[in-house]
């Protein structure tokens, strides 16, 4: 099965991307875990943008915090969907330059925002791509949001 890669500057920034990784799981997604720094580590970057498409890899969640240059770094180098995730971290603007960093791409090299700290809607979105062309998965999906919809006609009882 095709793996959905999600990635991270940092250890600090796993508390966060852990929700991809769960959510991934729970819809039976193969999933690489790795710290990939673009700013220490950008050989390694480098190397992983550049082959991730021959690894088996489908989607790219790139988490990121601060300038946040990793999603849109990789996106250059591979020919893979990026999601990025902005990460509001220790040396952030409130979590702003994360966002507008992973945000404001030039043309021709996109890369899918999602909120702040949004690494759910993340995995979910990579499990959306995957599923365009695996039934398997889509049906997965389409369980998950009648199990949402299912939550709020629930709550709405009784009020």
């Amino acid at each position: 099965m095709t793996k959905v890669a999600v990635i991270m500057g940092s250890k600090s920034d796993l508390p966060v991307m852990q929700d991809a990784i769960d959510i991934l799981k729970e819809f039976g997604i193969d999933v690489l875990v790795d710290i990939v720094s673009a700013h220490r580590t950008p050989q390694k970057m480098m190397e992983f943008g550049t082959k991730a498409h021959t690894n088996g890899i489908g989607v790219i969640i790139a988490g990121a915090g601060g300038a946040a240059h990793l999603p849109g770094m990789v996106a250059s180098l591979t020919p893979l969907p990026v999601i990025g995730v902005p990460v509001k971290s220790s040396n952030s603007i409130d979590g702003w330059d994360s966002v507008l960093s992973i945000l404001q791409m030039p043309g021709g090299v996109p890369v899918a925002t999602v909120a702040l700290n949004g690494a759910k809607n993340a995995g979910i979105l990579a499990a959306q791509i995957l599923g365009s062309s695996n039934k398997e998965i889509q049906e997965k999906i389409i369980d998950y949001k009648e199990g949402l919809k299912a939550k709020v006609l629930e709550s709405s009882k009784g009020l």
